[in-house]
């Protein structure tokens, strides 16, 4: 049975290499009948096949991590836009060499965030060294949206104590490449955000969101709206950094103004570091000490 997996896996694989081959030959790829319907570019990009591709963009994420064992995520999300502290130093010294205002803005606010790039990554370590202690069916493993910044920073502190993490990317009109720290047979990239999203919900066990922008929102308050509206089960949602949160969305306007119920507010909880995030987690689901 295994041998026959085998022909037919290379028969597939022989089909996508000739069509390669007649790509690197020079010769353009003109509508073909006789290509074989998996291995045709124009086919498969057809708005009547969308919905193959949806399949597709789900299985594909989907089967890799089943075969590496990544069942329990941890859900980090933030700006793509921080960075370490080092790297923020040496922005703002070109910044002011420059003598640009608006570079000097954006190099102070570098500066004034790096703090989150550390906390991000510090985090990932303690879910990583946590996890390396327990039974494979109980490990938590850090999943990003795989850019840089926050995803970086949280995909770099599993990275940094050897663990297995996730990196869900999509593809943008400016080019964005995963980020060096993802590990490289759990790095994928995505065309749909709706498949992408649901990629996140699927095995997440927590979501901690750090400060960011426009994404973040929108990735947060998708998880925030299918557990109020009891489409996904309970997790814990952690904000981290008050100050920011609080200073971005007065929540309480919501619940003043009969938007939402007052125990929504008991939907997420406020942090400021990493071990306060991570004990945030494991009161949730009482965790045993390992």
């Amino acid at each position: 049975m295994e041998a026959t997996q085998d022909i037919n896996e290379r028969r597939l694989a022989d089909a996508w290499a000739e069509l390669q081959a007649h790509a690197n030959d020079g010769h353009p790829l003109q509508a073909d009948a006789y290509r074989l319907a998996f291995a045709d570019p124009e086919f498969m990009l057809r708005r009547e096949t969308r919905g193959m591709r949806f399949q597709l963009e789900m299985l594909k994420p989907d089967l890799a991590q089943q075969d590496l064992g990544i069942e329990n995520t941890i859900v980090v999300f933030g700006s793509a836009r921080f960075r370490d502290a080092a790297e923020s130093a040496e922005q703002l010294v070109r910044a002011e060499r420059s003598g640009e205002p608006r570079d000097i803005a954006r190099a102070k606010a570098l500066v004034r965030n790096a703090h989150y790039y550390d906390q991000a990554r510090e985090f990932a370590r303690i879910v990583a060294r946590y996890s390396k202690a327990c039974p494979k069916e109980d490990q938590l493993f850090i999943c990003t949206g795989g850019g840089p910044g926050i995803m970086e920073a949280a995909n770099r502190g599993a990275h940094d104590e050897g663990a297995l993490n996730v990196g869900l990317n999509i593809a943008l009109p400016h080019e964005q490449a995963a980020n060096p720290y993802v590990s490289p047979r759990l790095s994928f990239k995505f065309h749909y955000f709706a498949l992408r999203k649901m990629h996140f919900m699927m095995r997440a066990k927590a979501l901690v969101a750090f400060p960011g922008g426009f994404g973040t929102l929108d990735e947060l308050f998708e998880v925030i709206t299918l557990v109020q509206c009891k489409k996904a089960k309970p997790v814990p949602i952690v904000l981290f950094g008050s100050d920011y949160w609080k200073r971005l969305i007065n929540l309480d306007v919501l619940v003043e103004e009969g938007t939402i119920s007052p125990e929504d507010l008991q939907l997420f909880n406020y942090v400021d570091d990493p071990q306060t995030a991570w004990e945030t987690v494991k009161q949730f689901y009482d965790l045993p000490k390992v």
